[in-house]
């Protein structure tokens, strides 16, 4: 099936990530099949779609006619008849390889099957399926339904059509994807998290600043132009007309220096309660579902100045 023909989704999990993504799926006129092992999950996705819907960018609303949505335990019957299945259920190995070898056999062959795994590998999670040239990653950033990016990858056994046939797919719904050349524990966007997270531990637990200045150090700084330019891009124009040399010219005896005193705290359970610690105290005081509304409505703002930026 081309994936200009998908009419109906499957969605295998439903907790915040496959809410977020049967919200864009419906906002994009699909018909959407949900299932989850939780009880009282049908409730809960109803009420997380509703939540997300009140943020999705207006434009996208004017376009499509909403899809339907509908819910079942059975993880065989929501794959019947699907023209497409993304999976976002549990985060551990032998788990997600017999979740991923029931759709498989629920599932017509030329159906793509998506993973949103933040980290496990396909090559590990279609170790069981019958026909696992069409497993493949498509992991989101959160909250999907507004952030562009999917991460895609496929396993040792991976067919180019069923990767090609999701990446069309994701850009219908107007996601951005990029194309990791071969796994790696944590893809890409996660490790550039991870790496940021773990410095701000270090900082943190080395008294150099609080919480709360820490967030600002990004939110208030570099997290500007991140919104606009990735890193190597940043480095580049940080070189002038000389570009990324003039960059290692200028600074490379700075960044050696910097790299070496990166620090590399490990998140033992005494780190973790530190943290928590340090964190709950910064700001306990806000109320979660304020804070994701107003993150919500503030990537809308940001993603429509992006859309709204003039080539040349």
């Amino acid at each position: 099936m081309s994936p200009q023909d998908i009419k109906s989704v499957t969605v295998v999990g439903t907790g915040t990530i496959g809410a977020s993504w049967t919200c864009l799926f419906l906002a994009h006129g699909l018909d959407v099949v949900a299932t989850d092992i939780r009880e009282g999950a049908a409730k809960e996705l109803e009420a997380s779609v509703e939540r997300c819907w009140s943020s999705l960018p207006h434009a996208v609303l004017e376009k499509n006619k909403r899809g339907t949505l509908r819910y079942t335990p059975d993880l065989s019957e929501a794959c019947g008849g699907t023209g497409f299945v993304q999976e976002n259920a549990i985060e551990r190995v032998e788990e997600k390889i017999e979740l991923m070898r029931r759709i498989d056999a629920a599932t017509s062959p030329g159906v793509v099957v998506a993973s949103s795994s933040s980290a496990i590998s396909v090559t590990d999670m279609q170790s069981a399926c019958a026909h696992p040239e069409r497993v493949v990653l498509g992991h989101p950033f959160n909250p999907p339904h507004l952030v562009p990016l999917v991460e895609m990858v496929g396993g040792a056994r991976t067919g180019e059509a069923a990767l090609r046939s999701a990446e069309q797919l994701y850009q219908r719904m107007g996601k951005t994807t990029i194309r990791l050349q071969k796994e790696i524990y944590g893809h890409v966007a996660n490790r550039l998290q991870a790496a940021i997270f773990r410095e701000a531990i270090h900082i943190l637990e080395s008294g150099v600043a609080s919480a709360e200045d820490i967030d600002r150090a990004v939110t208030d700084g570099p997290g500007l132009r991140w919104a606009l330019m990735g890193p190597l891009l940043t480095y580049r124009l940080a070189g002038g007309d000389r570009g990324m040399q003039g960059f290692w010219d200028m600074f490379a005896p700075m960044q050696d220096k910097l790299w070496r005193e990166l620090g590399m705290p490990l998140p033992d359970e005494d780190l973790q309660q530190r943290v928590t610690a340090a964190v709950d105290g910064a700001y306990a005081a806000l109320p979660v579902d304020e804070v994701v509304w107003e993150r919500d409505a503030r990537l809308r703002q940001i993603l429509a100045m992006r859309r709204s930026r003039k080539p040349g």
